[in-house]
């Protein structure tokens, strides 16, 4: 397999609008690119349909993955594959606690690989030393999921569900929205701990800090629907610097 994602051509928009005009976008296995670009660019909306949200409609264009139609594909049949989409909001969910989540969540995927249900005991012990890895509380394991959570211990939530499902892409969509430095370091070992040489992962973002600790293959700037420019670092640090409006298409 050459390439894990290929966004040919893209098109899409939510409501009637158009939001995507175009979009054009390689991955191989093993590689981080990041999405970065001001508000209103088409980043959420990029993530959006990568995860099949059904609010947005494409109109152009294709995505496969891993040799698969994606866009032919439910959320979750998408989820089953491998795909994980870690929220710019995470939401709530009042009444389920994170352990009888993530353990539905663990098992579908490997009813849907064909594979038995994970033993109790191997759940628990997977679910503590994951919990540990991303710091979490042992207490929170019986909290319902986000609910009553801070906006830095949601993202922490998130990470501790991106390290159970071992994902093989991971789509971060402005995950570093509004933490300090401590949980963006837990960001950043989560995606860090996952790289792999069949591993990869998409980071949307405003800021270069993420990418600081991460350090992607490829960075691309996306402003009106377009991605309008592709390179490495040297473009977050020329965003960082001069702005948005310092990359020309």
């Amino acid at each position: 397999m050459d390439n894990l994602l290929e966004i040919r051509d893209l098109y899409a928009g939510i409501e009637g609008k158009e939001i995507l005009h175009g979009i054009n976008l390689t991955i191989k296995p093993g590689e981080v690119h990041a999405v970065m670009g001001p508000n209103g660019a088409g980043k959420s909306t990029l993530s959006a349909v990568l995860a099949g949200r059904p609010d947005y409609t494409v109109t152009g264009g294709s995505i496969t993955f891993a040799g698969q139609d994606l866009l032919a594909m439910s959320p979750e049949e998408r989820s089953w594959a491998g795909i994980f989409l870690s929220f710019q909001y995470p939401i709530e969910i009042p009444g389920v606690s994170i352990t009888n989540f993530m353990k539905a969540a663990v098992n579908a995927r490997r009813k849907a690989k064909g594979e038995l249900e994970m033993a109790p005991a191997q759940f628990l012990k997977l679910l503590k030393e994951k919990m540990a890895f991303v710091k979490m509380k042992g207490e929170f394991a019986k909290r319902e999921v986000n609910v009553g959570f801070s906006g830095g211990e949601k993202k922490r939530n998130e990470i501790f569900q991106m390290a159970m499902l071992d994902p093989v892409f991971s789509i971060l969509d402005e995950t570093d929205s509004g933490l300090d430095v401590d949980a963006l370091k837990i960001v950043a070992d989560g995606v860090n701990a996952l790289r792999s040489p069949e591993k990869s992962a998409i980071i949307i973002t405003h800021y270069r800090h993420l990418l600081e600790l991460v350090t992607p293959d490829v960075v691309h700037v996306l402003k009106d629907g377009r991605i309008i420019a592709t390179g490495g670092m040297e473009l977050a640090d020329q965003i960082e610097n001069q702005g948005f409006d310092s990359i020309n298409g």
